[in-house]
C-alpha cells in the first residue's frame, strides 16, 4: 500500500523527485565534508588537507652529556696510502682504537650485541663482537681536553690500495672512542662512540668524510648521531673550495653508495634567527627533515617545514624556557 502511494506521488508530483535528489545531494556533501563526524575515506579528501589536520607530536627530550668528540683534520689530504689525521676532544681520559678494513656485516652485528648481549665499553669488547674481522688495529691514549691530532695509517707491508668496488664488504676505517678510567663509565650515560669513516682509495675516490657516528649507552641502547641543518645566512658563502666538476663526481659516487648529499654536506655559517619572523631565536628541530629554523612563537603555526616543505611528523626543542631565561640573564 505504501509503495503504491509513493509511486502515485512520484507520477503526479515532480516536486517529490526534486526533493529526493536535493536530499541525496545534502547527505553526500555532509559525508564528504565530515559534518556528521563519521570517518571519510582519504581518497575523497585533498592530500594536503589530510596532512594538515594531522597532529604534530612534540618529543620529550632528555639532555645527555657526550664525553667524546671526533673530527677529521684536513680531509682533502687523506687517503688509504697516505693515512688520515683525526682530532679528538674528550672530557675525560680516553682510548682511541682504529680498526682498518672492518667487516660491514660484523660491525652491525656488534651493535646488536651491545643491545642484546653485552656492553661495548672497551676496545676488547668490540674486538670480541667483531670476531677480529678487521685487517689492522692501532690504539692511542687521549688526554682529557687536549684536542690532540692523531695520525693514523696502514702499515706499508699490508700493501692495501683499495677495498674493492661498491657495495663493499669492509669499511675503510672504524674509530672507537672509549673511557680509559673504569670509574668514569659510572658517571656518563654514553660509554663509547663509534665513527665509520670513508677514506678515498684507488677504486673509490669519494672525498674523506664521517659516514656514521653511533653513541653507545650504558643501558644497552645505541643512537645514530645526526647533523642538524640550520638556516644559512644570505651573505654566507660555502666553506668548500671544490670545483663544480669535483662536486658532480662526488654526487655520483654518493648515489652509488646509497647516501644523499644532504646527509654529508659540509656545514655552512648558520643564522640563529627564525626564518619566519626574523626576530626570535631558533629553538625547534623539525623531524624527519632535521631543519632547525623556527622559534618558540612560530613553531605552533606550521605543519610543514618552511625550508623544504616536508610535512612535520615530530619536533623537539633544543633548549627549555628555563635555560633560555638563564642565557638572557647572563647576557644582561
Amino acid at each position: 500500500m505504501a509503495a503504491v502511494f509513493l509511486v502515485t506521488l512520484y507520477e503526479y508530483s515532480p516536486l517529490f523527485y526534486i526533493a529526493v535528489v536535493f536530499t541525496c545531494f545534502i547527505v553526500t556533501t555532509g559525508l564528504v565534508l565530515g559534518w556528521f563526524g563519521w570517518d571519510v575515506p582519504v581518497i575523497l579528501r585533498n592530500s594536503e588537507e589530510t596532512q594538515f589536520n594531522t597532529r604534530v607530536f612534540k618529543k620529550q627530550m632528555r639532555q645527555v652529556k657526550n664525553p667524546f668528540g671526533l673530527e677529521i683534520t684536513n680531509p682533502s689530504s687523506a687517503s688509504i696510502t697516505t693515512g688520515i689525521t683525526l682530532t679528538t676532544d674528550c672530557l675525560e681520559d680516553s682510548l682511541l682504537t682504529c680498526y682498518w678494513g672492518c667487516s660491514v656485516q660484523k660491525f652491525y652485528e656488534a651493535l646488536q650485541k651491545h643491545f642484546y648481549c653485552f656492553r661495548i665499553s672497551t676496545p676488547q669488547a668490540l674486538e670480541d663482537a667483531l670476531y677480529s674481522e678487521y685487517l689492522y688495529q692501532e690504539q692511542y691514549f687521549i688526554k682529557k681536553d687536549s684536542k690532540e691530532e692523531i695520525y693514523c695509517q696502514l702499515p706499508r707491508d699490508t700493501k692495501i690500495e683499495d677495498f674493492g668496488s661498491v657495495p663493499r664488504s669492509r669499511y675503510p676505517l672504524v674509530a672507537l672512542l672509549t673511557l680509559a678510567d673504569e670509574d668514569d663509565r659510572e658517571i656518563y650515560d654514553i660509554i663509547s662512540m663509534v665513527s665509520v669513516i670513508h677514506i678515498p682509495d684507488k677504486t673509490y675516490k669519494l672525498s674523506c668524510r664521517i659516514l656514521y657516528q653511533y653513541l653507545l649507552l650504558a643501558q644497552g641502547q645505541f643512537h645514530d648521531l645526526k647533523q642538524l641543518f640550520m638556516s644559512a645566512n644570505s651573505n654566507s658563502t660555502p666553506s668548500s673550495n671544490s670545483s663544480p666538476g669535483e662536486k658532480s663526481t662526488d654526487q655520483s659516487l654518493l648515489e652509488k653508495a646509497g647516501l644523499s648529499e644532504s646527509e654529508v654536506e659540509p656545514p655552512e655559517e648558520n643564522s640563529k634567527d627564525c626564518v619566519v619572523c626574523q626576530n626570535g631565536t631558533v629553538n625547534w628541530v623539525l623531524l624527519p627533515c632535521r631543519h632547525t629554523c623556527l622559534c618558540d612563537g612560530c613553531v605552533r603555526y606550521f605543519q610543514q617545514c618552511p625550508m623544504c616543505r616536508q610535512f612535520v611528523q615530530e619536533s623537539f626543542a633544543l633548549c627549555s624556557q628555563k635555560e633560555q631565561e638563564k642565557d638572557k640573564r647572563k647576557a644582561l
